[in-house]
């Protein structure tokens, strides 16, 4: 039995540019986590790095940049909300996603959840969470969030995928 030789695979210098190339092929659903600051001001922003952690407790988990401008009220934050957009919700989504948009709350529907946090009206679904705990890990922080509150409807969802918005087309 002869021995077969594989040429080495796969980049092993990783760049910035090549990782968000690589994980770009990955789609993935749209939300806006939302809270509040402890003088009461809206903060929210778009995010697609939204998951389920455990199902028991109920956790979720999302990510922010370390240098993000709303760092800080996330952190001090006692609760927030993940709205999952619907596929007629881009314009939110890229709302909430620029920098250059100073009240990204101005003449949106929100509804405020009893826990203090606006919530998007019409998002396929909301989940209100306790914050449960955040750490740094790289060049972000991870918050972890124990669900407390949830809505859900049906519709179909936003999605991002390749660096553009789009939508589910399903087979059958």
């Amino acid at each position: 039995m002869s021995a077969v030789l594989q040429a080495p695979w796969g980049q092993t210098e990783i760049e910035g540019k090549a990782l968000r190339q690589a994980l770009g092929r990955y789609p993935t659903g749209v939300a806006i986590v939302t809270t509040r600051t402890a003088d009461g001001r809206p903060v929210g922003l778009t995010i697609n790095s939204f998951a389920s952690l455990s199902l028991a407790p109920a956790l979720v988990l999302w990510s922010l940049v370390d240098r993000s401008p709303n760092l800080a009220a996330f952190q001090e934050a006692p609760h927030f909300a993940i709205s999952v957009l619907a596929q007629d919700q881009q314009g939110l989504a890229s709302r909430f996603a620029n920098p250059a948009v100073t009240d990204k709350f101005d003449q949106v529907a929100v509804r405020e959840a009893a826990e203090g946090v606006p919530v998007i009206e019409g998002a396929l679904a909301t989940l209100v969470c306790r914050t449960s705990k955040y750490l740094t890990e790289g060049d972000h922080e991870l918050f972890i969030g124990q669900v407390v509150r949830l809505d859900a409807r049906a519709g179909e969802p936003l999605v991002f995928h390749g660096g553009r918005f789009g939508a589910l087309h399903m087979a059958g």
